[in-house]
Formats: structure tokens, sequence, C-alpha cells
């Protein structure tokens, strides 16, 4: 292991070099981020999941940036150029970018203007022109007249592109200007001319300019989006006689008759060399930074959604609505399997209002029905009042709740959809989404794509390698902190704990039917091809409840049931008292400290195994709200400034919250009115899935604009 890069790496993270250098073992020996975050505190420092992964990464950019120096450093000597105080310059860069400027003077080039001038011979006058000594020019360019070279002019000219090129490779240039740009230049926009831009959307950047030190990532994003879509113009607007003052002090020494043709190199050095890369680099770090800021706002809406607590134990009536086709139903037991289907037409053209009723009493009857679950698509809205004037008209004892179905289409036609459902059309499997969204929300949003969930801004517009391998990590690093019921998982959950493949999952599930279910974890080692690498890095996060051994139904791992055990019979108790008052109470009297000496454990290790006695079937989700429960219902047109409701936060973006208050159309919370101090995002005041008491500020039913307000 390079203990330079674990050294530089503890400059940049904070962290000791002997918990940085455990992580990168630990993940060399394919130990699984969520198993190091949980089974290995001890030899990380209690670094979590995001921490981990930061490592990671870092260490493989340094990698290979350590091997791209070897590389240039490698070429440059191969030229016999190579001196201690380039090689010096080259290792202590950081940033791969600045590796390739010093690299620059000395690459092979393709064909250009200068290396077709240096090829007939033209390098000699260029440096002559260079040392700048009293000569008549035009006089020495006519010694090189040559087959290829027919003038004196073209001689000068060739001369001049060799210059241009030379002051355009020099680092020190680069670096300067890279400066200035970022510090003082602004970047500007127009709108093309015949462009189409129908419904304005990038009318605030038709006459544009911001500095490019100041502009924020959702509007890089944006301006990226309108030149893209042929809308938009962009450039840079910089002070270029301040740039050719500042080569021109370096390179002009002397007041000769060289001045005017080196002069002249400079500026087509910078304008047709040097500014070009240093905009396309520019453009690429905002562009970098804004994907970075877009996937992050999306990869912490998409954590909320997915530990949006589960409403356990009902049996749910899914309706995914529509008019002409009819509004498909579904029902699912209290574990989520899927009872009983049908359809009903409450709208037009059909509008068979009594029969649907009918459908609908007999279903909640037959089922026992505690819930309704609508989705909010098309005929939402109607299927909604449909539902609520019902409840009312027959005194049901019955709740509802618009369901977010964004993806679920996705995942009605997908092969995890017609595997589970092979006989049901694709409105059945997305009635029955429906339902399982409320029931256990991230069992059901794995089976989906998180990209497809609607959680995010800008997302077609950044790099969907990143953004789909960031998304993944979030559901896997969920999935494992909540833990998954082994007996009861999908293959498609078990996909996402730690250790499993898709295969191992499906051999989980077709071993759980064919031996009716697991007893013990034990038995999960009898899957096939399930090794013990494997097991060890899934099992702790694989729970049994109604197990034989009441420690498999905790997140405490196998490798610590005897320490576990040992505990438990410190404290005179026994297996049948895990998670009793009795429990937690001798539990809260030990001394930590001595007891993980005694035990001879890490005392991160027994602070987890303790919590887990006291809380074996602790769900973290249980920690965030409940969703809306709704009785009633209300149209867009029911909406008056001054209106009090509560609502529940759908998406979080740059500027604001988009909050769904039971009508069709979500409504937004500007970020100036989220609350009365000064925040720098809204993700400081609210998350996907909370809760929120709103007052309604306006709402324009033509345009279906909602604005809201959370100023209390």
């Amino acid at each position: 292991m390079n203990m330079g890069l674990v050294k530089e790496l503890k400059t940049t993270t904070g962290k000791s070099e002997k918990h940085i250098k455990n992580v990168l073992e630990l993940l060399e020996d394919k130990n699984t981020v969520p198993f190091i975050a949980r089974y290995r505190k001890e030899m990380t420092g209690g670094m979590d999941e995001e921490e981990i992964k930061e490592i990671s990464d870092r260490f493989t950019y340094l990698e290979n940036l350590e091997k791209r120096k070897e590389e240039v450093l490698r070429l440059i000597d191969a030229q016999d150029l190579l001196t201690e105080d380039l090689k010096n310059n080259i290792m202590k860069q950081t940033v791969l970018n600045r590796v390739e400027d010093l690299y620059r003077p000395f690459k092979q080039k393709k064909k250009t203007r200068a290396t077709e001038a240096k090829r007939k011979g033209l390098e000699t006058l260029a440096n002559r022109i260079l040392e700048q000594q009293p000569m008549d020019v035009e006089g020495a360019a006519s010694e090189y007249i040559n087959e290829e070279v027919a003038t004196a002019e073209a001689a000068i000219k060739g001369a001049v592109d060799i210059i241009a090129e030379k002051i355009s490779d020099e680092p020190k240039y680069r670096s300067y200007i890279l400066k200035v740009i970022k510090e003082t230049a602004d970047i500007a926009t127009n709108k093309k001319k015949n462009a189409e831009d129908e419904t304005g959307v990038f009318e605030m950047y038709y006459d544009y300019a911001e500095p490019v030190r100041k502009i924020v990532p959702h509007r890089v994003l944006a301006v990226n989006r309108g030149e893209k879509l042929g809308v938009l113009n962009v450039k840079f607007d910089y002070d270029l006689e301040r740039l050719k003052r500042y080569i021109a002090k370096q390179e002009l020494k002397y007041n000769s008759g060289t001045k005017t043709y080196i002069e002249t190199a400079i500026e087509d050095g910078l304008k047709r060399l040097v500014m070009p890369s240093i905009e396309r680099e520019v453009r690429n770090e905002l562009t970098t930074a804004g994907e970075q800021h877009a996937v992050d706002i999306f990869a912490e809406n998409l954590r909320k959604l997915l530990l949006q607590p589960p409403l356990k134990g009902r049996v749910i009536l899914g309706l995914d609505p529509a008019f002409r086709t009819g509004c498909k139903m579904a029902v699912i037991d209290h574990s989520g399997q899927f009872i009983d289907k049908g359809v009903i037409y409450p709208h037009p053209p059909q509008k068979k209002i009594e029969d649907a009723k009918n459908a609908v009493l007999d279903t909640i009857e037959k089922y026992d029905v505690s819930l309704i679950a609508i989705g909010n698509g098309t005929a939402s809205r109607e299927t909604e009042l449909f539902v609520s004037e019902l409840v009312k008209e027959r005194h049901l004892d019955i709740q509802f709740i618009i369901v977010n179905e964004a993806g679920a289409s996705v995942y009605s036609a997908s092969e995890v959809a017609r595997e589970e459902f092979p006989d049901f059309n694709v409105e059945e499997r997305s009635a029955v989404s429906i339902a399982r969204r409320v029931q256990d929300p991230l069992s059901e949003f794995v089976k989906i794509d998180p990209k497809s969930i609607g959680v995010g801004q800008y997302q077609h517009d950044v790099n969907q390698k990143f953004l789909a391998e960031t998304l993944d990590f979030v559901v896997e690093t969920t999935v494992n902190k909540v833990g998954v019921n082994v007996n009861t998982a999908s293959h498609t959950l078990l996909e996402h704990v730690a250790g499993l493949s898709p295969t191992i999952s499906k051999n989980i599930v077709r071993y759980r039917k064919e031996n009716n279910g697991f007893k013990t974890r034990d038995d999960i080692n009898k899957v096939p091809r399930l090794g013990a690498k494997t097991y060890e890095q899934c099992i702790g996060f694989l729970r049994i409840p109604e197990g034989v051994e009441p420690l498999d139904q905790t997140p405490i791992h196998p490798e610590n049931y005897d320490s576990a055990w040992k505990l438990i019979q410190e404290m005179d108790l026994s297996k049948s008292e895990i998670g009793s008052p009795e429990m937690v109470e001798a539990l809260d009297d030990i001394k930590l400290t001595d007891m993980a000496e005694q035990l001879d454990i890490g005392l991160p290790t027994l602070e987890d195994i303790v919590q887990a006695l006291k809380a074996p079937a602790r769900d973290i989700r249980d920690d965030f709200e409940t969703p809306l429960l709704k009785s009633d219902v209300l149209s867009m047109e029911d909406l008056k400034p001054g209106m009090q409701l509560s609502g529940t936060v759908r998406n979080v973006t740059d500027f604001g919250a988009f909050v769904d208050i039971g009508v069709k159309q979500d409504g937004l919370v500007h970020i100036s009115k989220l609350t009365k101090r000064f925040i720098k995002h809204p993700m400081e005041v609210v998350s996907v899935g909370d809760i929120v008491e709103v007052t309604v500020l306006d709402a324009d039913v033509d345009k279906g604009r909602i604005s809201l307000s959370t100023k209390s």
C-alpha cells in the first residue's frame, strides 16, 4: 500500500493514518462498505458509509494520478528533457489537469500549424525572433524560403505560429489565466437567433451574465441544458488585454524590431489555443460541481423517501386511477401478499358509479381493508372525490392516502413485475405497487430504477453513470441500515443486502420456498453458492423475527453472539427477556467501559449489542413522521389565500420544496417562504416525507400553480 497516498488522505479527510489504512485493507479484502461501517467500527474509528466511500474514491483518484505522473515522467525522460525541478514540480501536483499542463510542452502533438511550420524548417527563425536581438526580420525570413515556404511573409507567419504554440504551452501562463478567469470573468448567455423556446423555460438567460465565481450549481445546469437544446449561446466575458499584458511582460525583454511579431503571437496563442481549452476546463469544473450538487440533492431526497415509515400490519386496497379504462383495484394483506384484484368505472365515459361503490364496499368488507391507497396520476382527483364521498355516505371507519406514482409505470412494465405477476396487465401491477408503497415503501421502491422516482432536479442533465452509481449506493446503504426479513423479502430487496448478488438472492428465495422458510441464521449457510465470505458480509443485515435463536431478529452479528450471551448471563437474565423492561433497566446500569474490557470486545461493538438487546426489532424508519392519512378531499378551486393545511413534502430542490396538500397539483414553498431565518438551502429545514403545516399564498387554477408558505 502506498503510504504516501495514505498520508495525503489524512490531510484531506482529517482521519488518522491507522484508520485510513484499515479501511483500505478491509476494502481490498473484499469487505463491503455497509459491513465495514457496521461491524468494524473499532478498526475505522466509527466511520459511516459516506466517509468510507469517500476514502475509497479519493484513494482511487490519487492512485490513478500517481500512475499518470509516472507515465508523464517516463515520456519526458525518453526525450532526455527531464530535469530535477520539472520532476519535483510534477510529483507535487494534486490535480490531474495541472500534471497535463506541465506535460503539454513535451507532448508529441498531432498535426498543428506549429508542427507544420517546424517541419518546413522554421523553428530556428522562431527562436531568433524570440531572442529579440536587433535584426531585419523580413530579411532574415527570406533565408528560409524553400519549396514549401514561398515568401518571407509565409516564413514569418510560420515562425509566429511556432511562438504562439510555445507561449500557449507554458504552464505558468495557463495557471495564471485559469486563476484570472475563475476570479474575474463572467459567464454570459443570450438567445440564439430563431431558437425555439415556446414556454419561455430559458427566458431569464436570453440576455444574462454572472461572475463565474458566483454562479450557483442549478443555474450552471440550466445554462448547459439551454445550450444543448440549441436555445442559448454561452461565452465568457473577460479582460483579454490584461492577459496579453501579463504574457508580454514575461516575453518582451527588449524593444526590438521583433516586438510586433511576438505581440501577434501572444494574441493568436491566447485566442486560438489557450482560451478555448481554459474555457473548456472552467466549464467542465462548473458542470462537475453542478452535477455533484444535483446528485447530492437527489441522493438525500431518495434516502428520505426510502426511509419513510411503513404502515405495517394493514390490509390495503390500492387504486390505480383512470377514466376510460377504469380504476384498477388490488388488495394486499398485512404482509404485502396480493389477495385480489378488480376494476371499477366510476368516471366518464362509463360512469357506473353505483356499481363502483358496491365493488369497493364488498372488497372492504370481504378482506377487512383498513386503508385505501390512491395513485396521484390521471383521474386521481376524481377518484379521491369518489372515495371521499363513499366514506362520508356510508359512514365508513376508513381513511385514504394519496400515493406518489412516480416510477410505478416503470415497475409495472419491468421484468421484475412480470416475474411477480405474469398474468396481470400493467395497470393491475401498478395498483399492487401503489398499495405496497404505503405498506413498506423501501421494499417496493428498490424494484424501481431510482432515477424514475422523481425526487431530483436536472437529473437528465448530469452524468448518468455517476448518478446511477450514487443512487445505487444510497439504496444499498439504506437497505442495510434498516435490515431485511429474510423470510419475506423479495429477491430484488435481497440484492441490495451487503455481499448478495442477484443469483444468490434468487437462490435464497428458492431455498426459502422449498424449505418453508429459514428457522435460524445458520440455515442461510445452506443456500447454494452462498460461501463463507458472503455469509460474513450479509448475515448481520438479514433478520429472522420469529426464529429459534432470539438474537437472529437483531442486528447483532453472529460473530458477536458469544459476547451477547455472556453479557446477558452477567446480568442474571435469560434469552426470553431480550427487549423486556427488566433487560433495558439492567443494561442501563452496566458500566460499558468495564464490561467491554471484561468481554474482550471493542466499546463501539458493545454499545451496538446493548442497543440491539434493548430494542431487538427496532426499525430506524419509526423515527420519521408517518404518512398523512385523509378522510376528506379538496380541489384546487377550494384553495383561498390564508388557508392553512397539512401537507407532505414530495421533493426538495435548490429553490424550494414541493408539498402535496391533497389537490392534484403539488404546491411550491419557495426558499424565501420556508422560514423566517436565512438559509442557504431548503434541506436545512425540510426533507422528503416531512409533514408540514402550510399557508396558501396563491392558487392559479389556469396555470396549475400553487404558492405556499411554511413561515409560522
